[in-house]
């Protein structure tokens, strides 16, 4: 009489990402073992080919933005997501799940990069009126030109951290601009904001604002102040329309005492580095574009670099970084 011989499988099981609704900071979840269940036991043997598909299933569970689930290669009903994809692996399938968006993948900043010199309350520190524009003309000028190539006309808008100027153009007209700041006088100064409120973002970093409300969110001179970058780009991502777009500006100008240890630490392009990876650290974004020149051709020659050199040296050198929510529009003249 033959005996029969059971084989071993395993069902490895994890929780996928879920999109963060609140402003609770949401990281991707790490594969777990912590559901294995044996379906069937086998005491007679060694199955080469189950060891195999173990060892590649523990490599694909090793990407950082992946969740997978290893099941048995029975027929059963296929997913319809479309997120998903499948590949053979041995005798099992890697189902490989990707974060959902708006999840924030990884912190970017240690604790130690997060710290201000000065650590007197935000709400103090702002309390005093500053009506000025803290970068020169020439630096506003080249905003308010990108704000006009990349915000649409009837747009919705968010301006974030904002003040008594918005920089939009004038000749532009918007559904409507919400202002986020930190002092109701600057605010309520503002000739360009439908209506504004005034949040700590340091504190509690979230809007009161419905899913997919903005098809634009601006931040002019200010990122370097954010404690809590990570929570504040998915807070972003969360209020952006699919295809809305979020331009994140700033200069070499800055208040020293408040701005972030990462930020004072770094040179021009570092920042701009920096910035890029709060863009990278939230899923869902579009690969981030840094500006640093509008309306203009580059001359990539000597002396066309050696003018751009002189020139930026001579007034505040503009850097915008700029990426948009799932995809970037393609706008026919």
């Amino acid at each position: 009489m033959m005996k029969r011989h059971r084989r071993r499988l395993f069902t490895l099981t994890t929780r996928d990402a879920a999109p963060s609704e609140t402003t609770d900071r949401v990281f991707p979840s790490t594969p777990s073992c912590q559901n294995v269940r044996t379906l069937e036991a086998d005491t007679r043997g060694h199955d080469t080919s189950l060891s195999t598909a173990r060892r590649d299933t523990r490599a694909a569970m090793s990407a950082a933005a992946l969740v997978p689930t290893v099941l048995p290669s029975r027929p059963r009903a296929a997913s319809s997501s479309s997120s998903s994809s499948r590949r053979p692996l041995g005798r099992a399938v890697v189902v490989v799940t990707r974060a959902a968006g708006g999840a924030i993948r990884r912190e970017v900043l240690s604790r130690e990069e997060r710290t201000k010199i000065v650590t007197v309350d935000d709400a103090n520190w702002y309390a005093l009126q500053r009506l000025v524009t803290h970068v020169d003309d020439e630096f506003l000028a080249q905003l308010t030109q990108l704000y006009r190539e990349r915000v649409p006309t009837g747009a919705r808008v968010l301006d974030m951290c904002s003040s008594w100027v918005s920089h939009l153009p004038e000749e532009v007209s918007y559904e409507e601009v919400v202002g986020h700041g930190m002092n109701i006088e600057e605010l309520s100064k503002n000739p360009r904001l439908d209506r504004f409120f005034v949040r700590n973002l340091n504190e509690s970093p979230g809007f009161a604002a419905k899913d997919n409300s903005f098809d634009a969110v601006l931040c002019c001179v200010s990122v370097q102040y954010l404690q809590r970058p990570e929570e504040v780009f998915a807070e972003v991502y969360r209020v952006l329309k699919p295809g809305g777009v979020f331009i994140v500006s700033f200069s070499n100008r800055q208040f020293y005492e408040k701005a972030i240890r990462a930020w004072r630490d770094g040179s021009g392009y570092s920042r701009a580095g920096l910035v890029k990876q709060y863009f990278d650290c939230v899923e869902g974004f579009t690969r981030a574009e840094v500006i640093t020149e509008v309306g203009v051709t580059p001359d990539d020659s000597i002396v066309g670099k050696l003018r751009r050199f002189v020139k930026r040296s001579a007034s505040d050198p503009f850097y915008a970084v700029v990426a948009y929510r799932n995809f970037q529009p393609i706008v026919e003249d």
